[in-house]
């Protein structure tokens, strides 16, 4: 690691102890803070001793600690599997079932184990990188953002507005994301998962996720090959040249080494109307 002018790590055990230096970082996971140079930064606040519990559930949503790790979250099956061991293995996919995207985008990482059980929901979510799975995750289940402020209150927003570009969130000097909450009535929907990469190891070129409502509401959800998730909402399942007029108007795809622009829209396109077709 390059962080040569670090000069100490806290870890607080309570929030109040939680105070962000102008200098200073968050370490969640670290696998990416660690991985790059960072000058000029002197301190790290390590909030991964606050005991969060990964994963709890009120009356009306599914709530995921910006602590939980990957390898947590991977495990997550429906309520009604964990009695079942053969249903609830890790292996347990269903297509249709939003749970398995938390399986499928946990995957998308093509990590390592290690990476997998230290790296973090929050940490992924806001270090805001176009191929971020867990950005793809929130924003497709219409995740709700709870952030904590430095002067004690909270306030909360939606994942897929959080993340605003490349590297950019809507996080302000010395916030904290907290966690993010799932409605259960996302998890009520069918989905269904599309993700290319240039090649098998590689970076996600594009991720496009489906939703299908009980209400009959439609949602796809562009990540990995934009600048920011881009959510297209529709009463129903849209028609053919209605869902691609809507992905053609992206104005936001994302061009480097992982993947031209063009052929990340074209992607796209051609996973966008292979889901409206199985969800249809």
């Amino acid at each position: 690691m390059d962080l040569i002018d670090v000069q100490e790590i806290r870890v607080p055990s309570a929030r109040s102890e939680i105070v962000i230096g102008s200098s200073e970082k968050i370490l969640a996971g670290g696998t990416w803070l660690f991985s790059v140079p960072e000058t000029g930064l002197t301190g790290l606040v390590d909030i991964t001793r606050l005991g969060w519990a990964p994963v709890t559930r009120t009356a009306s949503a599914l709530v995921i600690a910006a602590t939980c790790t990957v390898a947590e979250l991977s495990r997550l099956t429906p309520p009604a599997l964990r009695t079942d061991p053969v249903r609830a293995g890790s292996g347990y996919e269903s297509h249709t079932d939003p749970y398995a995207l938390f399986w499928h985008c946990a995957n998308s990482f093509l990590a390592s184990y290690k990476i997998w059980n230290i790296a973090t929901v929050g940490g992924n979510i806001a270090l805001a990188l176009p191929a971020g799975p867990m950005i793809s995750l929130a924003a497709s289940l219409d995740a709700e953002a709870v952030i904590w402020m430095p002067s004690g209150g909270e306030r909360r927003m939606p994942v897929a507005d959080l993340v605003t570009g490349v590297m950019r969130t809507a996080l302000e000097p010395r916030e904290v994301l907290r966690e993010i909450v799932i409605p259960f009535a996302s998890l009520d929907s069918r989905t269904g998962f599309r993700r290319i990469a240039l090649n098998d190891l590689g970076r996600t070129g594009t991720l496009v996720i489906a939703r299908v409502a009980p209400t009959g509401e439609t949602v796809f959800t562009v990540t990995g090959g934009t600048s920011h998730p881009v959510q297209l909402r529709f009463d129903g399942m849209p028609s053919a040249p209605e869902l691609q007029e809507r992905v053609l108007a992206i104005d936001c795809w994302y061009d480097d080494a992982h993947g031209s622009s063009d052929w990340r829209r074209a992607m796209s396109v051609r996973f966008a109307e292979q889901l409206r077709l199985e969800l249809a």
